[in-house]
């Protein structure tokens, strides 16, 4: 299969990128509109052309997807260890380019009116050239480095766009939290790819990633502290993969991130950017399987796990819409990373792995509608929070509707999308671990309790006491919605299984129903409780939240995990660590560089005279120089 056309997918949004950010000053910003809508167009094509080609022209080879690689050797360390550009196309890379189009896409598309107006149009439209570009490299990297250049790209993209509101305050916090947070997760990811290539002698995925090869069969020649190197280096990529997927405890910059223009926050917090940390184990997977039995895939189900439930708690108390949605972002990768933890490697043994992969797919599809639909409600009301809206679906049809099919989908009714990959989880979850299970469904309750009492508090209850009449968003914004919609409808019925598997062998699938009933049930009966609390005017979820007493405060506090962070950073780090440093530093190290250079200047001060200039004082120097030299010399030749 030729591939070398795959490259021209990343290389067309960095494209606009150049020219929207070179001729800022000189394109109208109607113009460069059309110019990001264009270029991402054109992109989507060829990345649909591309899954086309892959998966039913060329189809298996010996039952199997095969894994094409273009690269070019980029730097050489020694005569093993290189480090390669290119382009890397198996199964998982492939779904992708198809999800960061298709959003992508959305995104441009809905922005031309959401952002119409906007003083930095253009510069809006070249910073979401720039993060696309930047994803799609991020997907296509052929190894380790390549992935860890573009991740980082990828954090450059987001600060900027959560920061694009740069005259406000808590926007500028906000795309500093998410840079310094996630600079830190990086680290440990940075620091888990020298292990694995200090210790394989490679960094290339396809090596790695080899059942057969010399980096698994090898796992346990070097340990430390009880495990595999290579297990502290996969915990440590798992680090960078939970910084950027908001994984509990480095959870604390995706609320904040909202800040950004809410066609941001589809793009980068509901179906790209947080994903990466997902992909990231997707694409080690061979690794986290059979090194060391999964250890480190057990800590991904865990952590998968409890974060989902953390974050779907959290969910039910927050006032502001964009951030139920964040933290509904939140519980829901949990829910892929749980499915990656509880996943076996060949056949129907991998259905975690499918499951997590086509919950990544759904989810994009109804949690970009989800935000979109809210970005449509705020720019009709001006407002984001739910104390000011109610009624809205009398003045919003469109935005209601598809509001309610994302809604529905994200709870898990069928036949929507989201029904058929979260049963997948569930099911996965139930044949590995029934502890994890029961966690996943009760959050599958709590999801549908959340999504619902925003939805009735936005379009019904008691009407919002609006200044202006709202209206429905023009067409440049509802057509995405439809989209969407659509797409959340019918994107559960794709054979998923049958094109993405641990294996890339694919398998069968059925729907277990008595499974599924349990977890349709679940979502039921969380819709039913926000009918009651929530469609019509009472004081029901009052009395629900004052009964659940301090635990609702320190829900709605998101469990002072800020606050924690702030403790220990200003209070320990900088008050205690850093200032004890600096005063060390300046007392001792700044004061003995100090005292030297002092003393220098007061011994110059005091031997200057000797280069006075003046004859008779050198005749001076010279003669008693030589006399003292006559009389030591005359002392030892007497002696």
């Amino acid at each position: 299969m030729n591939i070398n056309y795959i490259i021209l997918i990343p290389l067309i949004p960095l494209a606009v990128f150049l020219i929207l950010g070179i001729f800022y000053n000189k394109i109208k910003p109607a113009v460069s509109g059309y110019v990001g809508v264009l270029g991402l167009l054109t992109a989507t094509g060829l990345a649909f052309y591309s899954a086309y080609n892959y998966f039913i022209v060329i189809g298996k080879t010996e039952g199997v997807y095969q894994t094409i690689i273009e690269k070019t050797v980029w730097m050489n360390f020694t005569d093993s260890l290189r480090i390669d550009m290119g382009i890397l196309v198996d199964p998982i890379s492939v779904m992708m380019l198809i999800v960061v189009s298709v959003i992508s896409l959305m995104v441009h598309i809905y922005s031309r009116g959401y952002m119409k107006g906007d003083p930095g149009y253009t510069k809006y439209f070249a910073f979401l050239s720039l993060f696309t570009f930047s994803m799609y490299g991020l997907v296509l990297a052929t190894n380790l480095f390549q992935i860890y250049i573009f991740w980082e790209l990828v954090g450059v993209s987001s600060y900027l766009l959560i920061g694009y509101y740069y005259t406000k305050e808590s926007a500028v916090a906000a795309a500093k939290k998410a840079f310094v947070v996630t600079r830190f997760a990086d680290l440990g990811f940075l620091i888990g790819i020298l292990i694995i290539g200090y210790y394989t002698g490679t960094y290339d995925f396809e090596t790695l990633n080899n059942p057969e090869g010399a980096s698994i069969l090898n796992w346990a020649s070097t340990s430390f502290m009880g495990l595999s190197v290579l297990t502290w280096a996969l915990l440590l990529i798992f680090i960078g993969g939970a910084g950027k997927s908001a994984m509990f405890p480095l959870h604390i910059w995706l609320p904040d991130a909202m800040e950004g223009p809410t066609p941001v926050s589809a793009l980068i917090h509901a179906a790209t950017m947080v994903v990466a940390g997902v992909y990231l184990v997707a694409r080690l997977f061979p690794m986290y399987y059979f090194i060391e039995d999964g250890f480190a895939l057990n800590i991904v189900a865990f952590v998968g796990a409890f974060t989902a439930l953390f974050a779907a708690v959290i969910a039910i108390t927050q006032t502001d819409i964009k951030r139920v949605l964040a933290f509904s972002t939140m519980s829901q990768l949990g829910y892929m990373m749980l499915a990656l933890g509880v996943s076996g490697y060949e056949g129907h043994e991998g259905l975690g792995y499918m499951a997590s992969m086509f919950h990544l797919f759904t989810h994009a599809m109804f949690k970009a509608l989800l935000f979109l639909c809210a970005g449509s409600v705020i720019h009709a009301i001006h407002s984001n929070f739910l104390k000011d809206m109610g009624g809205l679906r009398k003045y919003m049809p469109i935005t209601n509707i598809t509001f309610l099919i994302a809604a529905l989908a994200i709870a898990g009714i069928p036949p929507l999308a989201g029904f058929w990959s979260k049963d997948e989880i569930l099911v996965a979850a139930f044949e590995h671990n029934t502890f994890l299970y029961v966690i996943g469904l009760f959050v599958a309750g709590l999801t549908a309790f959340y999504i619902f009492r925003i939805y009735f508090g936005i379009f019904w209850g008691k009407e919002g006491n609006y200044k202006d009449k709202p209206n429905e968003s023009p067409g440049s914004m509802t057509a995405p919605l439809l989209i969407l919609a659509f797409l959340s409808i019918v994107g559960g019925f794709i054979p998923f299984s049958e094109f993405i598997s641990a294996d890339k062998a694919g398998f069968e699938t059925h729907v277990n129903y008595p499974l599924a009933a349990i977890a349709v049930f679940a979502g039921l009966i969380g819709i039913a409780l926000s009918w009651m609390f929530y469609k019509k005017e009472n004081d029901l979820a009052d009395k629900f939240a004052n009964g659940f007493g301090a635990f609702y405060t320190w829900a709605y506090h998101k469990f002072y995990f800020d606050e924690l962070y702030l403790f220990v950073t200003k209070r320990i780090l900088f008050n205690g660590i850093a200032k004890t440093a600096a005063r060390f530093d300046k007392k001792y190290v700044d004061g003995t560089m100090v005292g030297i250079g002092n003393q220098t200047l007061n011994t110059s001060e005091k031997i200057k005279g000797i280069q006075s200039g003046k004859v008779q004082d050198y005749a001076f120097a010279f003669i008693a120089g030589a006399v003292v030299l006559a009389i030591i010399c005359i002392y030892l030749w007497m002696n």
